[in-house]
């Protein structure tokens, strides 16, 4: 196989392969072919009537051809890593040893994440090396912004406890463990989006198995002196605590008060913030009511059961806000349970 990023690489590619190979028969195949040319070319390569298969990524998944032992794939600095995996394991699938190589312009500088790639490619040589992909991916690339609000694609943005969460959660239905459940025993996580970065920094944490280590203790932090203790070890260890990190240990905060309170969701922004209870519903709405009276103007139950608040905070009066209303809900919370 040889590998291209681009439809438009193929062309030169093709008189680059034929200058230096002459003899080589060479079939093309991308994603713009029809689907019968496309068979067509697959089945005839397959079937060694041509000696080179020129392609796209599209070879990087549902092939199984036993006798192709080379990859050379061009341009590897504009894969993903995910990609580079797949494409690898494209040949050495029969008995004879699979080679693949990695090309890109020698005078090209790579940016960070593509070094990254490349150097985590290097690594991938052993049984379980999909899970340790998983983690370099998730690393350099991200899972997606669950909390902010933007889609970035970046765990640095969120921080990998709710991702794993959200992965535990279906992993348990799919078992069909919670369904000897009741709703209520159900664990739930909170969702809460600030707009603001929560992470550790990788220049403040450098070692991505220890990240990822801190990322999981963060997240099963049950008290707010488990999380005073979790920030005076992370100082002692690695110095002052970054501003994401503060974030990040804020939002975990949130989250158990989220819980407490019954708020499955807080989304907060420039212009203001609103709370979702879980299920539509508040453990002491009477008291809620009355407390809601005592703000008028401040903060108000909108007809869809969400309490809104519409004015303008930066970042850091994001948080004292929702502190400060997490707080009050707890505290009407427990006045009926007290009751």
């Amino acid at each position: 196989f040889c590998v291209v990023p681009r439809i438009e690489d193929m062309g030169r590619m093709a008189e680059r392969l034929a200058a230096i190979v002459p003899e080589a028969r060479i079939a093309q195949a991308h994603g713009r072919l029809a689907p019968t040319e496309l068979e067509r070319v697959m089945t005839e390569f397959g079937d060694g009537r041509h000696d080179i298969l020129l392609s796209t990524n599209i070879v990087e998944s549902g092939l199984d051809m036993p006798a192709v032992n080379t990859l050379l794939i061009h341009r590897a600095d504009m894969f993903g890593l995910g990609q580079l995996y797949q494409l690898r394991g494209r040949v050495g699938r029969g008995k004879q040893r699979g080679y693949a190589y990695l090309t890109w312009p020698p005078n090209h500088r790579l940016s960070g994440a593509a070094e990254k790639r490349l150097t985590v490619m290097q690594t991938l040589d052993s049984l379980g090396a999909g899970f340790t992909l998983a983690s370099h991916d998730l690393d350099i690339r991200g899972a997606g912004n669950l909390l902010g609000d933007e889609q970035s694609g970046h765990i640095r943005e969120v921080g990998i406890e709710l991702y794993q969460q959200m992965l535990e959660d279906a992993v348990a239905d799919l078992r069909a463990d919670r369904g000897r459940r009741t709703a209520g025993e159900r664990d739930w996580t909170p969702n809460i989006s600030l707009g603001l970065p929560v992470l550790i920094p990788e220049d403040y944490v450098r070692d991505l198995p220890v990240r990822l280590g801190l990322y999981r203790r963060i997240g099963a932090l049950a008290s707010d002196a488990e999380t005073e203790a979790m920030a005076a070890e992370m100082v002692d260890r690695f110095g002052r605590l970054p501003e994401e990190v503060e974030n990040l240990l804020a939002v975990v905060t949130l989250k158990r008060a989220c819980r407490e309170a019954g708020v499955e969701k807080l989304e907060a922004g420039p212009k203001g913030m609103v709370l979702q209870f879980r299920g539509n519903a508040f453990s002491n709405p009477a008291g809620l009511i009355g407390w809601l009276g005592t703000r008028a103007g401040q903060i108000r139950l909108r007809p869809d059961h969400k309490l809104a608040i519409v004015r303008e905070m930066d970042v850091a009066q994001r948080l004292r806000t929702a502190r400060e209303v997490l707080a009050n809900l707890n505290r009407i919370a427990q006045q009926a349970q007290a009751a």
